[in-house]
């Protein structure tokens, strides 16, 4: 497996060019893989929003959905919460939470790239929500105070981090006791062939980064959560797996029948127990709320 800053430095990149694509009106697929080049229809990023919910966010949040689910309809969001959302993107989740929470809530996006987070931005503009705040960091180091968010969302980000037990530490560490995490990701169900796992294309295909059910569920007890469940929500077949393999050479299109069913995407929910003890340690390192709400103002270009 490749190091842990080059998957990243791909993930950026690839993702900063679906944010170019959706800027001059091209839609995306496969999370920026090879469908989204090739123009194939991806079973993975499809029909996952509905009618009423694709009329409440502008088109071009719509387009840049490269996830793998619906996190903001399977997560149970109150009014007044605060929500979190790795990776986020276009922002069409981020949006979608806020007007679930409502005026008295907020809704914050966490997002790497450049070129999405400016995205983000106009899409917040045109939707004209002012509940909404967007922030550039990485999920590994989330740039927000302990105790400070109420529900943890992400939409087929997790998977594509290179150190999944710092991400889900973290989100431990934001979290306010008795907080939620809940969030949509490709889950591996059984064993992979290496030749799909070591392909570094696929990263971006939302296959190669994926835990195994059994893998996810341990580091989430491990990072201290409980009530941890995976739910599946799609199931992907082996003509499924020839999309997701479609322009990465021949060898792999034929260990497609190896990964009939094994490639899930799942609703993965778990909780931060109401007595749990602050790590303050690493809360220290991170600046609060406020201090970072700059990403959502002046030094993010507004």
């Amino acid at each position: 497996m490749k190091a842990t800053h080059d998957v990243k430095d791909i993930v950026k990149q690839k993702y900063g060019a679906a944010a170019e694509r959706v800027a001059v009106g091209a839609a995306n697929s496969c999370c920026g893989g090879a469908s989204a080049v090739i123009g194939q229809c991806d079973p993975i990023t499809s029909n996952l929003y509905d009618e009423v919910q694709a009329g409440d966010v502008p088109q071009a949040a719509l387009l840049a959905s490269l996830g793998c689910g619906n996190p903001t309809a399977l997560a149970e969001l109150r009014s007044g919460e605060t929500v979190l959302d790795l990776g986020s993107g276009g922002g069409i989740d981020v949006l979608l939470s806020a007007k679930r929470v409502g005026p008295t809530g907020m809704a914050f996006g966490l997002d790497m790239t450049d070129q999405m987070l400016a995205l983000a931005e106009e899409n917040k503009r045109k939707s004209g929500l002012t509940n909404v705040h967007f922030l550039k960091g990485e999920i590994e180091h989330i740039p927000l105070a302990v105790n400070s968010v109420d529900v943890i969302i992400s939409n087929c980000v997790i998977n594509l981090s290179g150190d999944k037990d710092q991400v889900l530490r973290e989100a431990f560490r934001v979290l306010k006791p008795g907080g939620r995490f809940a969030v949509s990701d490709v889950v591996v169900r059984g064993d992979v062939p290496p030749a799909i796992r070591q392909n570094m294309e696929l990263w971006i295909g939302c296959v190669a980064g994926p835990l195994t059910d059994t893998d996810y569920l341990a580091k989430l007890a491990a990072a201290g959560f409980e009530n941890t469940a995976i739910e599946v929500t799609r199931v992907y077949t082996v003509d499924d797996a020839k999309g997701f393999l479609a322009g990465q050479g021949e060898d792999l299109v034929r260990l497609a029948k190896e990964v009939d069913g094994k490639f899930v995407s799942g609703f993965v929910r778990a909780t931060k127990p109401a007595g749990a003890p602050t790590n303050r340690s690493t809360a220290e390192a991170q600046p609060s709320i406020a201090a970072s709400s700059c990403c959502a103002s002046t030094c993010c270009g507004h």
